[in-house]
């Protein structure tokens, strides 16, 4: 398993073909985006992971060769790593990509080579979808469910470390695609079908999403009570030797936004209504609009009326740890409706999102030191560790006192925030 073409160079495809041309592998990737390809033929990483840009300067055209199709030579196996959205509005998969793929992949090599569904997909989609289109040009077929499963900011690492989850259409593929992967990670976890695999992908993600709602029920209950959520969380965890709560926080991302309505729509078609996912993920949806909210409120607490003032929104990804510049989930968007609402003269920042990403969304890009220049409110959106080596003792007597910061994560020291005169400190299910 040498030779590997890669259909998709998002986040999963393109942090694998690094990966498998680290290993000495001769990679092949192809993505439909022009302006993806052009970046990577140039040698620039279209988006922020670290290792991706050592690994094309490293291997670009040598190991790694990136292109709009499939190379006319013969692979050992295709992956296919295209986006698998939800409709905005139906919250139902759109495979119609992966289908697309497939019909490209059947085209472009023969049935001796080995087709991987890297794809997050609604469980029986790799039967339904990718495998008609090999056999309607082939007549057979080696097919694998393979799923990603990694972190981004850290996935080239995990993609070295974590088990790799392997389900074959037959043993013949499911002996090809351990034979690939191999060649990545220390353990392979062989399961027994294609549906096997995609629904292990499916349950990882429902059941972190699930564990983080319950952080966020804790801190919203606690916020009525007036109690601290974080003081709650931690007594509980402390030295007790059941599954530790999450703190509360934002839950995004390409994945766990739209992973669980996937499985939600497994589990319709074979006629089961979850109990918990579709409701951890509607309470993981409504935090960010409950957090933009309750800032107006504590911000008109503070100012005696909000309209005018001007707010600094620090953290636009969709999270700061591991740092990445991934929109996809994030709170912030989510926001900007309820503060547009209330009139405030919006200002952001953001360590890796760049700042025409912040422009288009209605709010004026802004240095670090910018941010606090004159500012009635800060919403610290994002945990990047940088927010939390701020001077706060410097930073903030330059805001327009007094004057409100709302620290989502509570990473900036919450003692030294409040001995600054005129500064209100707040976070979610506190205040």
């Amino acid at each position: 398993m040498k030779r590997v073409g890669i259909v998709g160079l998002g986040y999963v495809g393109i942090t694998l073909a690094v990966a498998l041309a680290r290993k000495g592998c001769t990679v092949f990737g192809c993505d439909r985006a022009p302006e993806v390809i052009a970046a990577l033929a140039a040698g620039r990483p279209h988006l922020f992971e670290p290792g991706i840009a050592e690994g094309l300067r490293q291997h670009l055209n040598e190991r790694l060769h990136v292109s709009g199709v499939l190379p006319d030579t013969p692979l050992d196996a295709v992956v296919l790593c295209v986006s698998t959205p939800v409709d905005p509005a139906t919250r139902r998969p759109n495979l119609e990509g992966l289908r697309s793929a497939a019909h490209a992949v059947a085209r472009a090599v023969g049935p001796d080579t080995l087709v991987v569904v890297r794809s997050t997909v609604p469980i029986g989609a790799s039967r339904t979808v990718v495998l008609p289109e090999l056999l309607a040009v082939w007549g057979r077929a080696r097919v694998a469910m393979c799923p990603e499963r990694t972190i981004q900011g850290q996935a080239l690492r995990e993609l070295e470390e974590l088990p790799q989850v392997i389900g074959g259409l037959d043993d013949a593929s499911g002996e090809m695609a351990e034979a690939l992967f191999s060649q990545l990670a220390p353990r392979l976890v062989r399961v027994s079908s294609l549906e096997a695999a995609e629904a292990v992908k499916l349950i990882n993600n429902c059941h972190t999403d699930l564990i983080y709602s319950f952080g966020n029920e804790v801190a919203l209950l606690a916020e009525r009570l007036s109690l601290d959520p974080m003081e709650l969380i931690r007594a509980a965890n402390l030295d007790y030797p059941r599954p530790d709560l999450a703190r509360p926080g934002f839950v995004g991302g390409g994945c766990l936004s739209k992973d669980p309505y996937i499985l939600l729509a497994s589990a319709e078609t074979v006629g089961h209504e979850p109990w918990l996912i579709g409701n951890a993920r509607r309470l993981n949806e409504h935090l960010p609009g409950h957090v933009a909210r309750r800032f107006v409120e504590l911000l008109g607490q503070t100012r005696g009326r909000v309209d005018g003032a001007r707010v600094a929104l620090l953290g636009f990804a969709y999270k700061g740890w591991p740092p990445t510049d991934d929109m996809r989930g994030s709170a912030v968007v989510s926001m900007l409706d309820v503060l547009r609402q209330a009139k405030l003269t919006l200002i952001g920042h953001d360590f890796l999102v760049a700042p025409d990403v912040v422009s288009r969304l209605g709010v004026r890009p802004c240095s670090l030191e910018e941010a606090f220049e004159g500012s009635d409110g800060a919403l610290v959106v994002t945990d990047h560790p940088d927010y939390a080596r701020l001077d706060v003792a410097s930073v903030l007597p330059r805001m327009r006192r007094p004057a409100l910061v709302y620290d989502c994560w509570r990473v900036l020291p919450i003692a030294a925030v409040r001995r600054v005169e005129g500064i209100r400190y707040a976070s979610i299910g506190l205040g």
